[in-house]
């Protein structure tokens, strides 16, 4: 049986912190859910028609699922993944279900297991554990549950108590979905937030002719530094009548440059006509992120940085399913010397937000913390991907709020496109902050009343403060 959520999931075992993580969580348990960096389709949102079979919504489409049962040998195929020559891959939910339910015991002790237990519970009020045995009565509850209308995107996000769920687009998105959103009159706030890694990393594929069609959205010249800058500057005003108000990076390395406007110009020349020296395709990367910052200054978008993927780490997987299939792994970042041509330009400035994520937790107290802990522009973002885990925000917590404090954060965020996930992931946010401000409380370090204010900031207000929402 799937027992109900415990009222003591995540909570100190020794009983005094306990009691206080008990009466901290009371109070932000049921405070609405800020997402203000996810990956969620805005479609769902815009068309609302009923979420297509339980494998389509929860298996095919999450990494998180599909890359643990691939390392234990099942094939992508098996479970649906669209490839990207066409070829044939098992269309039949239940069959995907079935497969997926077999080999859940594989994700015993892991977040996703976490998450995906509150999902059925909750949600879908299934009490039988998954299993085999278990798999079609489970299919047939989740698939019937899914046409009602009470389990369509708009009612779901009602239900989850969402407040405001942030997308994410690259720069040549024509936000179709979201204009349908705003235009139906629908309350529900999505906002849009502008990625352009297609246009600003030159390694990124079809790169020149994804500047051509930048300079065809925006009628800039695409083929000159000036008018390249222009293009973006239009794009970013464009993401933020649909209401951005932050911007998504996804480099390689926290790199920056802050090169004369003459190099700027010489060097987008030269990557203009496919230079394949990799030294100066790095280069470039650096100065627009450095470009960028500028232009948060200018627009006020949040500037979200989050290096170290070393991305596609599998060519034959990337070559045969694309982007996104969890070959993403996380590798050393360097963030004091990458950063620093960046904070010379804008990093004392009170107005920028920069929010810095990691994947190399080695550097949350020797670098990260420091850092924001000084410069007015830099926030730390919470424990992501590969650590947005309990014990992962127990880490982030432990090793970054001693130099950096609690308000030189953002709070939580989801950062998935799993949605019916998301409350379940800002639960375990809030039980495990809860947890952490119980023990500082209990060390006669922090007063219960402050414990109290902190709850609910890390919950729900800087989020919203960070992200301008």
């Amino acid at each position: 049986m799937i027992a109900p959520i415990d009222p003591d999931l995540l909570f100190p075992p020794e009983a005094q912190s306990r009691s206080i993580a008990r009466d901290l969580y009371a109070g932000v348990k049921n405070l609405p859910i800020v997402s203000p960096h996810g990956h969620t389709d805005p479609r769902w949102y815009a068309l609302n028609e009923p979420f297509p079979d339980p494998a389509q919504l929860l298996i095919v489409p999450d990494h998180y699922i599909f890359r643990m049962l691939f390392s234990q040998g099942v094939r992508l195929e098996d479970l649906g993944v669209p490839t990207l020559s066409g070829a044939a891959v098992e269309t039949d939910g239940r069959a995907i279900w079935r497969r997926f339910a077999e080999h859940y015991y594989l994700f015993r002790g892991t977040p996703t297991r976490l998450w995906f237990d509150h999902v059925l519970s909750d949600l879908f009020g299934i009490e039988e554990p998954l299993n085999a045995t278990t798999a079609d009565r489970h299919y047939d509850t989740i698939a019937t549950l899914l046409q009602w209308d009470n389990y369509r995107p708009r009612a779901l996000f009602e239900r989850f108590n969402i407040e405001v769920i942030a997308t994410t687009e690259g720069a040549l998105d024509d936000l179709r979905w979201h204009k349908m959103i705003r235009d139906s009159g629908w309350q529900g706030r999505v906002v849009t937030a502008y990625r352009p890694d297609a246009v600003v990393d030159p390694d990124f594929e079809g790169f020149s002719g994804n500047l051509d069609r930048l300079g065809e959205i925006t009628g800039c010249d695409t083929g000159s530094w000036a008018g390249y800058l222009d293009a973006h500057r239009q794009r970013r005003a464009f993401f933020k009548s649909f209401g951005a108000t932050s911007s998504d990076h996804g480099h390689p390395t926290a790199e920056t440059a802050n090169l004369s406007a003459a190099a700027s110009e010489e060097l987008f020349s030269r990557i203009r006509l496919g230079s394949d020296d990799e030294r100066e395709r790095r280069l470039f990367r650096a100065q627009m992120l450095t470009e960028m910052a500028k232009m948060s200054l200018d627009d006020g978008l949040v500037l979200q940085i989050h290096p170290g993927s070393l991305r596609n780490h599998s060519h034959a997987v990337f070559e045969a399913f694309g982007r996104d299939k969890g070959f993403d792994i996380p590798t050393r970042t360097d963030y004091v010397t990458a950063l620093r041509p960046l904070l010379d330009c804008v990093g004392l400035e009170r107005d920028l937000t920069v929010v810095l994520f990691t994947l190399d937790e080695s550097s949350y107290a020797r670098e990260l913390a420091p850092l924001a802990g000084v410069y007015p522009a830099l926030k730390l973002g919470p424990a992501w991907w590969f650590h947005d885990s309990p014990e992962g925000m127990r880490r982030f917590r432990e090793m970054t709020t001693e130099t950096a404090g609690f308000y030189n954060t953002v709070g939580f965020n989801d950062d998935t496109r799993a949605f019916p996930s998301i409350p379940a992931r800002h639960d375990v946010a809030r039980r495990v902050d809860c947890a952490f401000l119980a023990r500082l409380v209990a060390e006669h370090r922090l007063g219960l009343d402050e414990a109290h204010e902190l709850a609910g900031e890390l919950a729900y207000s800087l989020a919203k403060k960070a992200y301008r929402l």
